[in-house]
């Protein structure tokens, strides 16, 4: 509606006070009668609208307006100007990323294979990290195996110790998943990946290792991004009073990264992701 019809009505509401009926009224203003009963549809449609969106929060509590936007399939815009109208924020908000201090150790001679290929299939790059829960009086840590291509957590280990065991047993938690070894595995720095033991096991699978530049971790953001929502996501840790029901959350959790949570980047969670490249592949064999 143009603005100079939403003044007329807006005259015609005021002179309805004055006015007897509605009919004389719309011949005096020279519009139709209808106008004059016109609401906007807009506000109907924010509030069923936010009614939604709300209801996505409720299973996906950090989901912002991006990740909203798609799991309703409305335009991100539309959704953010509902959520600032009524005052909405995701459930819950990060704060500001922090990183562990550099070990003082010499850069190793690996180069950044990561950031020369783009992985178009299923286990051509895995990234590895990990990060340490505070619990109790102590931490406990978890690393975990990302497949580039897929963005899915491929595998995973939890410890009360950050030794280069506890990465090892995630890279092969991550090929018992998988079957398979990558081309290439991209790290940073840590002493963890740089021991010897890590680097002789790739060799022995025929893994290419790949490294982030110290003090870089952008160049290893797959994983960053991954830990930044899943801090955020898993909240408080030491509110499970076990270890057992830690572990258990930490499972529940990566369980729910993978398989219900959309990536941004995919527009939809990991597996299906993966899934879907699959059934595609076998449609491309099965032509040929």
């Amino acid at each position: 509606m143009k603005r100079s019809e939403r003044k007329k009505i807006r005259l015609a509401r005021e002179r309805m006070k004055t006015c007897k009926n509605k009919a004389a009224l719309a011949r005096k203003m020279k519009i139709a009668r209808s106008t004059l009963y016109y609401r906007p549809k807009k506000p109907r449609e924010d509030e069923r609208i936010k009614d939604r969106v709300l209801s996505v929060l409720d299973s996906h509590p950090a989901y912002g307006h991006k990740r909203i936007a798609i799991e309703m399939g409305l335009n991100r815009k539309r959704i953010l100007r509902v959520m600032h109208r009524y005052n909405i924020h995701p459930r819950l908000i990060r704060g500001k990323p922090t990183k562990r201090a550099d070990l003082g150790n010499l850069p190793t001679k690996v180069p950044n294979l990561a950031k020369t290929i783009c992985p178009i299939a299923t286990n051509m790059l895995w990234a590895g990290d990990f990060t340490y829960l505070p619990w109790h009086g102590g931490f406990v840590y978890v690393a975990t195996v990302l497949d580039v291509h897929t963005r899915e957590i491929v595998g995973w280990h939890i410890g009360l110790r950050h030794t280069t065991d506890l990465v090892m047993e995630a890279f092969q938690d991550a090929m018992k998943r998988t079957g398979i070894t990558p081309r290439i595995f991209h790290s940073d720095q840590g002493s963890e990946y740089v021991s010897g033991s890590y680097e002789k096991m790739l060799e022995t699978l025929g893994s290419t290792p790949s490294h982030s530049k110290k003090s870089s971790p952008w160049e290893n953001g797959y994983q960053e991004s991954f830990y930044a929502n899943f801090k955020l996501e898993l909240q408080d840790p030491k509110r499970h009073k076990t270890l057992g029901e830690l572990a258990e959350a930490i499972h529940r959790q990566i369980h729910y990264y993978n398989t219900r949570r959309i990536h941004t980047a995919l527009k939809m969670p990991p597996q299906r992701f993966r899934q879907q490249q699959a059934t595609k592949q076998k449609t491309a064999i099965s032509a040929v």
